[in-house]
């Protein structure tokens, strides 16, 4: 019950940021802002204290996706703003990306018992294989059984 109030709440703040565009600037938020501000490579290495190079090679790795964390938090201070990232989902969110992998490991494991039982010649219903994968896909839910994300 707790994960699933932890699955809900995280959700939430991913469906928050996935409500806002991607609008990285052509030339990234580095380049842009200090750019914007009027600052030369040397007045915001100045301001971080470091050289002029240094910054040239920070916008350089922001581009390339190799930028730290540490990086962009000292640049936003330096520029008197503040980092703020997360993830964002392109589906329907965390609860129903669990929702659809513990259904289909609840399937693959109701069919794998289904086929045994057809050898002996006791298959069970579509409507009864149905009501199997929804309860066992709860299950897997509600336990937060680790091996639903091998």
């Amino acid at each position: 019950m707790k994960k699933n109030l932890q699955i809900e709440q995280l959700d939430r703040k991913i469906k928050a940021f996935s409500k806002l565009e991607p609008l990285t600037p052509t030339k990234g938020w580095v380049y842009a802002t200090r750019t914007v501000l009027g600052m030369s490579l040397e007045q915001l290495g100045k301001k971080m204290g470091i050289t002029a190079q240094s910054v040239k090679e920070i916008e350089q790795r922001e581009l390339a996706g190799t930028i730290s964390l540490k990086n962009l938090n000292d640049l936003a201070k330096a520029f008197n703003l503040k980092l703020t990232y997360g993830f964002s989902a392109s589906g329907k969110g965390l609860e129903k990306m669990v929702e659809a992998k513990a259904y289909e490991l609840a399937k693959k494991i109701v069919l794998r018992t289904n086929k045994t039982m057809q050898l002996e010649d006791q298959a069970n219903s579509k409507s009864r294989l149905n009501k199997a994968i929804k309860e066992r896909a709860q299950e897997i839910i509600d336990k937060n059984i680790k091996y639903l994300w091998q």
